[in-house]
């Protein structure tokens, strides 16, 4: 068989079983890329609803004012810190009739949503948002991930980041 064109240039001929493999290989790449990605881009599932009037669940309410990073205005509004043995907690920040920020540790999982930005993992929680600090401060253990306590009065406690300006000052109710 003569594998040179009618130009004088050599052809080269891969079989049927070559051109296969290496389609079935670039398929197989691709899904897995894809599959990978989008699993890592993924909203968590939320979590299920909390029910805070079974046994175990310590709430707390009070109120706050949060000063969000960037040059957001303040935002006055009450606050629920529901705390349980089991390590679990349920925290909302409200500014009547709207939910301002919601966030959540449950068996291992972890919840956070602030209008419409939502996001959910599992083990600690991202302790860029100052939201997961209030079981500390509550309980009176060291803060995480930079957030700095400053001292204030009786019930009042006041928590800021310095790096990035976000602070949220609040009371608990006795």
């Amino acid at each position: 068989m003569n594998n040179r064109s009618p130009d004088g240039k050599l052809r080269v001929r891969f079989s049927a079983a070559i051109d296969g493999a290496i389609t079935r290989s670039s398929i197989f790449y691709l899904l897995s890329s894809l599959l990978l990605l989008g699993a890592g881009c993924r909203t968590a599932r939320p979590l299920p609803p909390v029910d805070l009037s079974k046994p175990g669940w310590h709430v707390l309410q009070g109120q706050a004012v949060w000063q969000p990073p960037g040059h957001h205005p303040e935002i006055a509004g009450d606050l629920m810190l529901a705390t349980n043995a089991n390590g679990n907690y349920f925290i909302q920040f409200t500014k009547t009739p709207f939910v301002i920020a919601t966030a959540e540790v449950q068996d291992g999982r972890w919840d956070i949503r602030l209008g419409k930005y939502h996001r959910g993992g599992t083990g600690h929680p991202s302790g860029r948002f100052v939201w997961f600090q209030l079981p500390a401060v509550s309980a009176a253990q060291d803060l995480n991930d930079g957030w700095k306590s400053e001292p204030h009065s009786g019930n009042l406690w006041r928590l800021k980041n310095p790096h990035t300006g976000e602070t949220l000052a609040g009371e608990f109710f006795p």
